[in-house]
């Protein structure tokens, strides 16, 4: 997503002294990825961002394995993931490659009591249920029932819910996450047939500056190890920032879908993409406009790609017995469609309230133990007639 965004105070040039009105140096820091061919910002803060007084311990969080080569559909009842006090604890990883992680988590308080790092990952939150406000160095972004918050890796962050009854349904990608290249020009600019634009993606307003010293908790996820260091100075002291590299939110409800007179591809429900996965999103949209079109999608094999889908809310007419939270993997190599009776049903229908969040990985995914808790174990023979 190459777009400029800035906030606070910053000097008018980079790399050359600033200071504060009572005269203290600021400090800066480049924030980049990909060594220093990404995407980067340039912060300045109010204290040296390199004080570590201790590291208080490590632990692996590595998911692990209990299906390794998985080659059956599978469905997870999504909602019965445990609701969990701390938001790390909360998160339950239920499929991954090298690639990714697919995480749920129902957290019921906010993240306060500590600071969060995943130097592995870029983080794509989806919010199921509930609404609250995501506190970065970069400054905070609100966000409500539908909102993607994207997060790129290395962000330190914290989170407030409103509630304790809180959805999410978590992407984390060891590749960097875009906004799709087929729907931006040369330059960067999303084109005019593109889903959603510009105005559309909304980064941080709000920018919290703490000039504080004392000891701050950081714990920072590095190769499936979380690290819990203590640092002299307060995470949030950027007093200003500018560059490319920052979270932004985007809510589901502003993807225009794509439509045609007969069934299209899901490539056109794309929302975010890697080198290694995509996400989609599936909006409320008018069904195809041909007089003999069937609105239901056709039957098809994933040769090259699992397919991940998590159903949010409305009647997805290709399935069955499907309810909210709800998650579907259908793996490579094996073809899947409408359940049995759910094409017949679509012809002649002409709109559809669906919503839904679908995950492609061409990597193949492996399946945790935590999710097999939640399968409901007969979802690979509902093809069947009865």
């Amino acid at each position: 997503m190459p777009r400029y965004h800035k906030l606070g105070n910053i000097p008018k040039k980079r790399h050359t002294v600033f200071k504060s009105p009572e005269g203290n140096f600021y400090y800066e820091e480049l924030f980049g990825t990909i060594g220093f061919d990404g995407m980067s910002s340039l912060l300045y803060h109010t204290q040296r961002p390199t004080q570590v007084k201790e590291v208080v311990k490590s632990y692996n969080v590595e998911p692990v394995a209990a299906v390794e080569k998985n080659m059956k559909s599978i469905s997870l009842k999504g909602f019965d993931v445990p609701a969990t006090n701390d938001y790390l604890e909360s998160r339950v990883p239920v499929l991954f490659n090298n690639d990714c992680t697919i995480v749920l988590a129902a957290p019921k308080k906010s993240l306060t009591e500590y600071f969060y790092k995943n130097t592995d990952s870029d983080e794509v939150l989806f919010i199921h249920k509930g609404s609250g406000k995501l506190r970065t160095h970069l400054g905070n972004i609100d966000f409500e029932y539908g909102d993607y918050i994207v997060i790129p890796r290395g962000m330190i962050y914290q989170i407030n819910f409103d509630t304790e009854d809180n959805r999410l349904f978590i992407v984390e990608s060891k590749q960097p996450i875009y906004t799709p290249k087929r729907y931006r020009n040369y330059f960067g600019q999303h084109l005019e047939d593109s889903p959603f634009c510009e105005r559309d993606l909304h980064p941080p307003t709000e920018l919290e500056t703490f000039d504080e010293v004392g000891d701050f908790t950081v714990k920072v996820k590095k190769q499936d190890v979380m690290h819990v260091y203590n640092y002299a100075a307060h995470p949030f002291s950027v007093v200003g920032w500018d560059g490319y590299n920052f979270p932004y939110k985007f809510s589901i409800h502003d993807f225009e879908p794509i439509t045609g007179r007969v069934h299209l591809p899901p490539p056109i429900h794309q929302t975010f993409e890697t080198s290694a996965f995509v996400i989609c999103s599936f909006v409320p949209r008018l069904y195809d406009y041909h007089p003999q079109a069937i609105p239901a999608p056709y039957h098809h094999s994933n040769i090259d790609s699992d397919e991940v889908l998590y159903y949010v809310d409305g009647d997805f007419m290709s399935r069955n017995n499907i309810d909210k939270g709800q998650i579907t993997l259908h793996p490579a190599g094996i073809p899947h469609g409408p359940h049995p009776g759910a094409m017949e049903r679509s012809i002649g229908h002409k709109e559809t309230e669906e919503l839904a969040v679908m995950v492609d990985t061409f990597a193949p995914l492996k399946v945790t133990q935590q999710a097999l808790d939640i399968e409901d174990g007969t979802y690979f023979q509902s093809w069947l007639d009865h």
